[in-house]
């Protein structure tokens, strides 16, 4: 399975004005058309996305109506998470909205669904492969209580789909994505600067794996040239492993903050997981963590890096 070609090529993004999709909807419109599509509510980032070339296009999952994006596009890649924090609606947007998009896109030659690994059932420090249990990871935070259950919904969905209309599909689950945009280190690091604790749990050490940006878009193209029928499964993180501990500590390294750790059972547990189907599909990342959170550090405040 090796990754597609993408030059010349019809793309379009869903929650293209989202952290992760934002930076490869405008890498990826220097030599395709992209189209984005997203409710745009965020003009800045429209405005971003328009300068780089990028065609927006408003569409609304909760409704259905896609029809606004170009049914003959050669890939799609679904970036887009309704997190209104309301089950009715949340379910409707990303399992429903999913099956419209979907259908809309029954033509593509390939299409790329972002899922998470916050779909995989509380179990310490498991390493999770992807045929593990799921369960309700997230319903531990009361503001994201409808996120965990919902991207297992949307994962039937897309099943389902990829087997109905015959459309290859990739089920990407990510890991803690983060770069110059932000991301959860980066919400770390704005604790440390502000002297607020940082939630860990008490089963530490807290262990996940950041995936830059960077390789992010390095994997799109293997990720679609993995889709089948049925669906690609396919957990997708860093190569390397890094605890919430661990990340911080670097980052006071980094600026000469001291990160505070407040130990609790009401936050999510370690998600560790079992790389090597992507390994097998598309090799390793290439961005260290610690290099590439020196980067975000950098990025988002050089006046704090010590010499």
């Amino acid at each position: 399975m090796a990754p597609v070609e993408l030059g010349g090529k019809t793309i379009v993004i869903t929650g293209a004005t989202g952290q992760v999709a934002e930076p490869v909807a405008i890498s990826l419109a220097a030599d395709n058309e992209v189209v984005a599509g997203a409710r745009f509510r965020d003009a800045a980032a429209r405005e971003r996305l328009e300068a780089a070339g990028v065609r927006c296009v408003p569409i609304d999952l909760l409704s259905g109506d896609v029809s606004g994006l170009p049914a003959d596009a050669d890939y799609v890649v679904n970036f887009a998470v309704a997190k209104s924090n309301e089950w009715e609606k949340d379910l409707r947007a990303n399992s429903g909205g999913l099956a419209y998009l979907m259908e809309h896109h029954r033509a593509a030659q390939a299409f790329l669904h972002c899922s998470t690994t916050g779909i995989y059932k509380p179990m310490g420090h498991h390493v999770f492969a992807e045929g593990d249990p799921l369960g309700d990871n997230h319903g531990v935070w009361p503001f994201l209580r409808t996120y965990s259950i919902c991207k297992i919904a949307t994962e039937a969905t897309a099943l389902w789909a990829a087997d109905r209309f015959g459309l290859p599909t990739t089920i990407a689950r990510l890991s803690v994505p983060y770069g110059d945009r932000g991301g959860w280190p980066a919400i770390h690091l704005e604790m440390m600067i502000n002297g607020s604790d940082i939630p860990v749990h008490v089963d530490g050490p807290s262990v996940y794996h950041p995936i830059h940006d960077d390789d992010i878009l390095a994997m799109v193209p293997g990720l679609l040239g993995a889709a089948g029928t049925p669906a690609t499964v396919v957990n997708w993180g860093g190569s390397q492993s890094a605890s919430i501990e661990e990340w911080c500590g670097y980052l006071g390294a980094l600026t000469g903050l001291t990160p505070s750790f407040a130990p609790t059972t009401e936050t999510i547990d370690s998600v560790q997981i079992d790389l090597t189907r992507m390994h097998e599909l598309v090799g390793p990342t290439t961005v260290g963590w610690r290099d590439g959170m020196a980067r975000m550090v950098a990025a988002r405040h050089p006046e704090l890096l010590r010499e």
